[in-house]
């Protein structure tokens, strides 16, 4: 597409009159198709098999029934929710002369009513009044997501990998410390190399050895925890491997950590790193981060900041975070210290796609 992208608002001129706008509510079986065809008094609603083909023979059609009425169809505009079949058909259709676009759920106003009535078909008017004001260049209508390349999406695996199976030597360790506490266990630590070894020696608190089935039942909790650090160390080891093998001579990051985002505020929003107020009336109150984004990228960048202040002392940034915290209480540099993280991901941002080195900062070069 040669119009730049926007997530918040269509940039290119919506010209209604020769525009089939064609919206999806997919579940895993069934597609219920909604469009507003030009020159069709009427507003087609169409149930299919879960079938791509289907889908763009359906759209090939009210193309033909626009132009019977006389309509130059130049364009045709698909838009579905973000779910469960990501964003392969926007791909596919795209690859078609179809313009596809994956809404954010999130995004979409719903009705706050108790008990709202919910069909597929009164969802499939929801999305197409939000689609069409985001094709007018109507902000707040709905925000769009960027439909990576398969390339890109495979690229990202690895790391959401890693982070489901860090949740889950997470939750395998305290399942164990649990069970280990209800005989007043609480110095056994799961995670340590040497944990099953440790195990047989294991004392209750009354002195007496672990009983036979509890035995059994945390030998296997870690093994399964050996098996997810393994999983994890070899994703760690993989990842590294690809970067260091990626050609000198390429430009740009490699595909694996690269991000194009479009300004200061999408870096904070990747980052989870904006505040949710609440504002109505005389009330205001600030409800804390919204943490809708990277989560590994959020808690890196604040231990980062903690890092900062102290070894960047003569940075602007530091002392303004000093001049901010001077009443030393610790309830305020916990705070600050979130918005200096904030700060210091755009600073770093700029500094990487601009050149701009962020002031008073002092960069040493590379071992």
């Amino acid at each position: 597409m040669s119009q730049p992208f926007d997530a918040s608002k269509s940039l290119a001129t919506l010209e209604q009159d020769n525009t089939v706008i064609a919206v999806i509510e997919m579940s895993q079986s069934k597609w219920l198709v909604a469009a507003v065809v030009p020159g069709v008094k009427r507003q087609p609603l169409k149930k299919l098999q879960a079938d791509e083909e289907a889908l763009l023979k359906l759209l090939y059609r009210w193309r033909t029934e626009a132009g019977q009425t006389g309509r130059e169809i130049k364009r045709v505009v698909v838009a579905y929710e973000a779910g469960r079949d990501g964003f392969w058909l926007a791909r596919w259709l795209r690859t078609r002369g179809v313009e596809a676009y994956v809404i954010h759920p999130a995004s979409i106003a719903v009705s706050r009513e108790h008990r709202r009535a919910k069909t597929d078909r009164l969802d499939t008017e929801l999305l197409m009044r939000a689609f069409l004001g985001w094709l007018r260049g109507e902000k707040r209508h709905c925000s769009m997501a960027a439909v990576p390349a398969a390339e890109e999406e495979d690229a990202r695996r690895p790391n959401r990998e890693r982070e489901n199976l860090v949740t889950e030597r997470t939750r395998i360790a305290n399942q164990m410390k649990a069970i280990l506490a209800r005989f007043g266990i609480r110095s056994f630590k799961p995670t340590l190399r040497k944990a099953a070894e440790k195990l047989d020696g294991l004392r209750t608190a009354e002195g007496t050895p672990l009983l036979e089935n509890t035995r059994a039942e945390l030998s296997r909790h870690l093994a399964r925890l050996r098996v997810v650090r393994e999983q994890i160390r070899a994703i760690e080891q993989k990842r590294l491997h690809k970067l260091a093998a990626a050609p000198a001579e390429e430009n740009g990051p490699h595909v694996m950590v690269a991000r194009h985002l479009r300004d200061r505020k999408a870096v904070a929003r990747y980052a989870g790193l904006t505040g949710s107020p609440d504002e109505s009336g005389k009330r205001r109150r600030e409800r804390g981060l919204a943490r809708a984004g990277n989560a590994r990228v959020r808690r890196g960048m604040i231990q980062l900041a903690w890092c900062f202040i102290k070894f960047q002392k003569g940075s602007a940034l530091a002392k303004w975070f000093d001049a901010r915290t001077a009443d030393g209480r610790g309830s305020t540099r916990k705070t600050m210290i979130v918005a200096l993280a904030r700060k210091l991901l755009i600073a770093l941002w700029r500094l990487v796609t601009t050149g701009e080195v962020p002031e008073g900062v002092i960069l040493r070069p590379a071992a």
